[in-house]
């Protein structure tokens, strides 16, 4: 399926938000779980193949790909199942959300990684919210312990990334921001302040030295963990150095969002609003409202777009707007977001691209991987914004 673009220059306004149609949640949902029973159907072959791949990820080169429970998407597709439990309290969701998510447990003691926010949290948190099965709760707890390994006192962040320690030392992207959820959720699970100290720590550190003035962020920032200085600030999924590479602008907007939900720091709300309006105010952003992957590619109007960007800012800013002045001017941004995603230039048809729900994601342009492809965790948010659409 082929992205037609018609206006390609178009101003991201509110006078262009104002012609979102209201999106049909229920309708919107009964397909995705269509989709999702395709999905599920492929899943289930694979694996009788290759056991240990637990989880669909994407389909490149025209191959269904699935991944270990060790890859940092992992956690995407049982949370998805979580997502349609909560939408429909059919026991069918419950029960298929309960079996993949078991398949994902284990990384709980995984410090290799800094995205046990999204492996862990996604599915055992909102597994947690759905059941309060106090098993579930343990699992969050257990990977919040196994995430604050990887925190460094001197820098006040935490590692993202072990690989590549020719090109960096200690190396933090953006997208970190969203582990944060982990810990804040582990502190109210067990009173234990350090994880939450950890967090804000983080968030803090973060501000002062990967945002530029325009609040657009660096995706890697690199420090010196002997004097906690700022070593270097370069990119590994954007354009260049200085570009703003979109999912991390998207990483961004939510990271800071959930950072006032649990801490009410104006700081953050503040830091989110300034974040929102970079990306709203964008004069490259089609009409749509789908972001091309990075805001700096010199191939624009001809790159490619990232509906997992799109979705991530629509979920992120149907919460910021409880919290922000903007409310109305959100509601509509994520309206019309929502509204593109929706219709079926982004949403495959029922049966194909082997049963996920968006096409048009990028995952990583620099080394040609994942392009104008779907991929899980863009169908995550996609359908987490429908429903809080709905709320």
């Amino acid at each position: 399926m082929k992205l037609k673009i018609t206006m390609v220059a178009v101003l991201f306004t509110i006078a262009s938000l104002g012609y979102a149609q209201k999106v049909n949640v229920k309708k919107s949902m009964q397909s995705a779980m269509a989709q999702s029973d395709v999905l599920i159907s492929k899943v289930d072959s694979a694996r009788k193949i290759k056991p240990d791949q637990v989880s669909p990820r994407t389909v490149e080169n025209g191959k269904f790909k699935m991944v270990s429970s060790r890859d940092w998407t992992s956690g995407f597709f049982p949370a998805q199942l979580w997502f349609y439990y909560q939408f429909t309290k059919d026991e069918k969701w419950l029960w298929l959300a309960k079996k993949y998510t078991e398949d994902i447990k284990k990384e709980q003691f995984n410090k290799t990684t800094h995205d046990l926010g999204f492996m862990i949290y996604c599915p055992f948190g909102n597994g947690f919210k759905l059941t309060q099965d106090t098993v579930y709760k343990s699992v969050v707890v257990q990977a919040a312990k196994s995430l604050s390994s990887r925190f460094n006192a001197k820098a006040g962040v935490i590692k993202s990334w072990d690989h590549n320690g020719d090109k960096w030392k200690y190396a933090v992207i953006i997208d970190n921001m969203m582990n944060l959820e982990l810990l804040f959720e582990a502190t109210k699970f067990t009173r234990d302040s350090s994880f939450y100290k950890i967090a804000v720590t983080h968030a803090n550190n973060t501000i002062k030295n990967h945002f530029r003035p325009d609040f657009s962020s660096y995706h890697v920032v690199d420090y010196d963990t002997v004097s906690g200085n700022v070593r270097n600030k370069v990119t590994a999924q954007g354009y260049a150095k200085e570009s703003a590479w979109s999912r991390g602008q998207a990483w961004g907007l939510y990271g800071y969002t959930l950072c006032y939900r649990y801490t009410k720091n104006p700081v953050y709300l503040e830091q989110a609003d300034a974040i929102a309006n970079y990306i709203l105010n964008s004069k490259i952003t089609p009409a749509d409202g789908i972001p091309y992957w990075d805001y700096n590619d010199p191939a624009i109007p001809d790159a490619p777009r990232d509906a997992s960007a799109a979705a991530i800012t629509a979920s992120a800013l149907y919460e910021l707007m409880d919290y922000s002045k903007d409310k109305k001017r959100y509601k509509m941004a994520a309206d019309k977001i929502l509204s593109s995603l929706s219709t079926n230039s982004y949403t495959n048809a029922i049966g194909e691209n082997y049963g996920f729900i968006l096409a048009h994601s990028t995952g990583h342009r620099t080394a040609n991987s994942e392009v104008d492809v779907p991929i899980n965790y863009a169908d995550y948010y996609y359908i987490e914004a429908l429903l809080r659409s709905k709320r």
